[in-house]
């Protein structure tokens, strides 16, 4: 078997590092010192750049102008967008766009593909449910007016809607009366659309998403069967990805200090106990690592295992979600009190650190997820 990437890909992370390389992680003030967002809106500079190197459309296909690139392909360029806390929404549009090629209809591909690869329109997705805790898909319930090709009807509150005020259209999932979930393409601003502002821990302005009878053309909503599931594992695979890259930033820079701090003579890093805590970060990163190629290839490559795609995601999130914490921990174990520095970059990858473990459901919900699928699909 080749486990190599493939020439398209690695020209992908390749076209990614040159796009981040002068991107400065501590651009915007710090999560730490600010009560409100760190900044009004995410770097349109540099989705204005990522769009220019054709990054915004690595999953489109060649008649919307992209490159026809698959998960993989888009996991590497996050992973490189979270060694330096980039802040857009590349892995939300991404996402979006991919769901509307493989499940929207003709005219809706053709309407928002191109644009969106162009960075004309900007797509987000509310994946947090009500709570942050109940699936995303019941926060929302949709019913379709009488007569075909009839107007939805949607009512309900999503939170945590990344990039919110940003966004030109949010996709909804919601839940119809015939138990079924619909994606709905929600404009930002549209009658019985009203976002509340919210902020995570790394100091992101945030939506909570209220729906009062919003009317939403059915050209705008994809029903299809499958589709909010494969939107959803994307999604999480994707928050995989920027775990590793974020870890990783986070592991060199303890080696970095570690290396130049001394104690008795002699660099902390040739200490027995320093040199242990980092190795147990490196095989946390490597198992990561494994997890989410694994997860981003059944994806990619739609092939059959065991256990439905939805298992590999959920092995991946928990390592993701437990690496990319014991990692910071570890890291400001190692730094002292000069990780807690607000002039130094540290603090905010632990506050990203810990947006990531909690997006689309920490370690203990994808635990209880795999074993509802381990006792649906024996093994063996």
């Amino acid at each position: 078997m080749d486990f190599t990437f493939s020439e398209e890909q690695q020209a992908a992370a390749e076209a990614a590092r040159g796009v981040f390389a002068d991107v400065a992680p501590d651009a915007v003030p710090s999560p730490a010192l600010t009560t409100g967002a760190v900044a009004d809106e995410f770097d349109r500079a540099l989705w204005a750049r990522l769009a220019d190197a054709d990054l915004l459309s690595l999953l489109s296909a060649e008649e919307y102008g992209g490159a026809g690139l698959d998960a993989v392909a888009l996991c590497l360029v996050l992973r490189e967008s979270a060694k330096v806390l980039a802040r857009v929404p590349l892995l939300e549009n991404s996402a979006a766009m991919a769901a509307v090629q493989a499940y929207g209809g003709p005219e809706l591909r053709a309407e928002l593909l191109a644009r969106a690869g162009r960075a004309e329109v900007v797509l987000t997705v509310a994946s947090s449910g009500r709570t942050g805790h109940d699936p995303a898909e019941l926060a929302v319930t949709a019913r379709q007016e009488e007569g075909e090709g009839a107007d939805w009807i949607l009512d309900g509150v999503q939170t945590a809607v990344p990039w919110a005020y940003d966004a030109d259209y949010i996709v909804v999932p919601a839940h119809t009366a015939a138990d079924r979930t619909v994606l709905a393409l929600v404009p930002r601003v549209h009658d019985g659309v009203a976002p509340a502002e919210q902020f995570s821990t790394s100091g992101e302005r945030l939506g909570e998403l209220r729906l009062e009878s919003a009317r939403i053309a059915a050209r705008d909503v994809i029903d299809v069967e499958g589709a909010w599931e494969w939107l959803r594992d994307l999604l999480t695979t994707g928050t995989c990805a920027l775990a590793l890259g974020l870890g990783e930033r986070v592991l060199r820079m303890s080696s970095d200090y570690t290396s130049k701090r001394e104690q008795f003579g002699f660099p902390v890093a040739t200490f027995q106990a320093v040199a242990v805590q980092a190795a147990d970060r490196y095989i946390d990163l490597r198992a990561m690592e494994v997890t989410l190629w694994q997860a981003a290839w059944r994806i990619a490559s739609g092939a059959r295992g065991t256990l439905p795609v939805a298992g590999d995601v959920a092995v991946a999130k928990i390592w993701a979600s437990e690496g990319v914490r014991r990692v910071v921990q570890t890291a400001q174990h190692l730094h002292g009190g000069f990780g807690a520095d607000v002039d130094y970059p540290l603090h905010r990858y632990h506050a990203w650190a810990k947006h990531l473990e909690l997006s689309l459901g920490p370690a203990a919900a994808h635990e209880e997820a795999l074993g509802d699928l381990l006792a649906a699909h024996p093994l063996g």
